[in-house]
């Protein structure tokens, strides 16, 4: 039964609809509207259907004065409280109930299809909500009764982000003898000879070989021995030759004699 707080709502009303009493079902096949006396109905009034709660009340009423006729109790869709026949889909067998319990089988008709239709849908959409409430119910029970997922951190707990970093690769290094890293020189470079200093008591000999070209240096001879070698093959001025003044003259010619001598 329904809760006495809730209020009830209107889910559907049809004007016309007619009511016929039903032989008693001797088998257990289907109803069929072609045994009713369909010319003839035992009644004639309006239907109001009504939700209370998750039960809904189909309601034969008096079309003038609205006097409730019968009204049957309905708690699930399909089911035995509404049952189709099967030679029509403008007729329904109802289960109406009074106030002391007492429970009877009757036929209901309705002279437009749309009507018979608007009846099916308006019952199938309130129990469709109810079993989506059924449903909620359900779930927030075992939300509040389940186990509950603990997301923070334990005592001691801690986290590490990278954010924007991203992986930086280990380029080889050449390893000498001693197993340590080693610099390359500098693309295209030489290395500069250290300064001669001019206070060292050092001794320098540079030496030239059978080099075609040679340099000239200027060394500070303070405090040094310097001793320079140079090989006869390499002189890089060659042969001299005598001064004008120590060259003999050119002897005369032999049949010079005709010539007189100044």
């Amino acid at each position: 039964m329904a809760a006495e707080g809730e209020y009830e709502s209107i889910l559907c009303v049809k004007p016309d609809v007619n009511v016929y009493r039903i032989p008693p079902r001797a088998s257990n096949r289907a109803y069929r509207a072609a045994d009713w006396k369909l010319d003839t109905p035992d009644w004639s009034g309006r239907m109001r259907i009504t939700a209370k709660g998750h039960i809904a009340f189909v309601k034969l009423e008096d079309k003038v004065s609205g006097e409730l006729f019968a009204q049957a109790p309905i708690k699930e869709y399909p089911g035995v409280t509404v049952e189709t026949v099967s030679d029509s889909s403008r007729y329904f067998v109802l289960r109406i109930q009074d106030d002391s319990g007492r429970s009877a089988f009757i036929g209901v008709g309705f002279e437009d299809r749309g009507d018979a239709f608007d009846f099916n849908v308006a019952l199938q959409d309130h129990f469709k909500w109810v079993k989506q409430e059924n449903e909620f119910s359900k779930n927030a029970q075992l939300g509040d009764s389940g186990p509950k997922l603990d997301l923070g951190f334990k005592e001691g707990q801690t986290i590490t982000l990278n954010i924007g970093q991203g992986r930086k690769r280990d380029k080889p290094r050449p390893q000498g003898s001693g197993g340590f890293g080693l610099l390359p020189p500098p693309p295209g470079g030489k290395i500069a000879p250290p300064p001669l200093s001019g206070s060292s008591n050092h001794n320098i000999v540079p030496q030239t070989g059978d080099m075609t070209t040679g340099c000239l240096l200027e060394l500070d001879s303070s405090n040094s021995n310097t001793v320079v070698q140079s090989n006869a093959s390499s002189d890089l001025w060659g042969d001299f030759s005598a001064p004008a003044s120590s060259v003999a003259p050119p002897s005369p010619p032999e049949n010079a004699g005709n010539w007189i001598q100044f």
